[in-house]
């Protein structure tokens, strides 16, 4: 099964929370308790996050954390490749030599294509997004000889 981790799971909880605030400066303790995660975990996550450019730092009393851009200008991609490295369904993906069957492996530009396909796709789902009620994306993945394509529509919900 291909998954993200636990932590990763909790920082795009984390990055909606400082998105539906946006412009609020959080603390790791107040974050925590609004997301029910465990303060050490938020803390490490918040690193991450504040290392990969994604967040800023605000120093002094009342200070903390928050979005380094808009929430719709930083992807889902953005946060999965901050707390996990760049986005790989195969080894091969990665860069070459990992694999023993590279040199005679069938399915390795398609896994390569696939991989576009996958990033891209979660390249087009904005923090913005997910804060949405009833956001609801729509991947549609065209077939060729010659190359991958993916459009991405955003579809909201109006009940």
């Amino acid at each position: 099964m291909f998954r993200i981790t636990r932590l990763t799971d909790y920082g795009v909880l984390l990055m909606a929370q400082l998105a539906k605030d946006t412009g609020e400066v959080h603390n790791a303790t107040d974050l925590a308790n609004r997301v029910g995660v465990p303060v050490p975990t938020v803390s490490k996550i918040l690193q991450m996050l504040l290392h990969e450019h994604l967040l800023e730092s605000v120093r002094g009393a009342g200070g903390g954390y928050r979005l380094m851009r808009e929430a719709a200008d930083i992807s889902v991609g953005d946060i999965i490749a901050a707390l996990e490295g760049p986005i790989a369904l195969t080894e091969c993906t990665l860069e070459t030599g990992n694999c023993e069957q590279e040199s005679h492996c069938a399915t390795r530009d398609n896994w390569h294509l696939i991989n576009q396909a996958v990033r891209h796709a979660l390249g087009g789902i904005s923090l913005e997004d997910m804060i949405q009620p009833g956001f609801n994306p729509v991947m549609h993945v065209e077939k060729s000889t010659r190359s991958t394509l993916i459009h991405t529509e955003k579809l909201t919900h109006h009940d």
